[in-house]
């Protein structure tokens, strides 16, 4: 008997996701910090007398959302992989408490081999945009999407390092993204990869950490990040952030002017000789 046919990758286009409420406290808030690389010593990250929650825990509270499409049967759970992530902060998320959220596939790009399906998720403090790549989906006769952005052509202003820990996948998971791929060698051979390897989520909110201290901002106070997932990281591999600030019409005010507005950066993670977050760019308020 043939295997039943998958509904065209193109007919996902605005699909509804549905709706949920997570509950978290501030243990949750403090373990995501310690995940992505924060120190002990960084107290208003992980003491909860000072906690300040870092933008990036919404990505794991709205993580249901993309597993959604990928149960329905839109693509291959075991072979897709995450491309790419926007998100944009409305206001800061509270030490703990509920957040509402709603889902849905806002668009699907044709990239003829693959698909890769744009899952949007709306809070009260957020707008999150996962890109995922689907080989096998593509070919559907739909648009092949915007081009990835590449870096500018001079020299960066900021460099900064960001180590990764061994057991650091191990750990991230433990927020949500319970994919096999980061854990079980198996399953990440699946995926094409020769071990298991770091959730891109991590890798990049690990990277706002020094971007942050880069432009004299704390890192809770992002309000723009996105960044293209280019290659895999591996736990235990020691990355390189290089960072542009914006320069001529787009260059940032001198200090003191009234409204501030954020700090932006474009930036690229790169590790072993190669770009493993392009197109990146994040913004904090000032």
């Amino acid at each position: 008997m043939s295997a039943p046919s998958r509904t065209p990758a193109g007919a996902w286009r605005g699909r509804e996701l549905g709706e949920r409420t997570v509950s978290y406290d501030e243990r949750d808030a403090i373990l995501y910090a310690l995940a992505i690389g924060a120190e002990a010593t960084d107290l208003d990250l992980v003491f909860e007398e000072r906690l300040r929650v870092l933008p990036t825990f919404a990505l794991t509270l709205a993580q249901w959302a993309p597993d959604a499409l990928g149960s329905l049967g839109a693509f291959d759970i075991r072979t897709a992989v995450h491309g790419a992530q926007r998100l944009q902060v409305k206001a800061p998320l509270p030490r703990s408490g509920k957040l509402s959220m709603r889902a849905y596939v806002s668009e699907v790009w044709d990239k003829g081999s693959a698909a890769v399906f744009e899952v949007v998720v709306v809070s009260d403090c957020s707008v999150a945009t996962w890109s995922l790549f689907a080989p096998g989906c593509g070919g559907f006769g739909g648009e092949r999407g915007p081009a990835a952005p590449s870096a500018p052509p001079e020299p960066p202003g900021h460099r900064a390092e960001v180590a990764t820990a061994p057991n650091q996948a191990a750990l991230y998971r433990l927020l949500g993204d319970r994919h096999a791929m980061h854990i079980d060698p198996d399953a990440a051979r699946a995926a094409g990869q020769p071990r298991p390897f770091l959730h891109g989520l991590c890798s990049m909110a690990a990277a706002t950490l020094p971007l942050a201290r880069a432009v004299g901002a704390h890192p809770a106070d992002l309000v723009r990040l996105e960044g293209r997932f280019a290659a895999p990281v591996f736990p235990g591999d020691r990355l390189t952030a290089h960072a542009w600030e914006p320069a001529g019409p787009e260059a940032r005010p001198p200090a003191g002017a009234h409204p501030a507005p954020p700090a932006e950066l474009r930036f690229e993670l790169l590790g072993g000789g190669r770009s493993v977050v392009s197109g990146g760019r994040a913004g904090f308020s000032a």
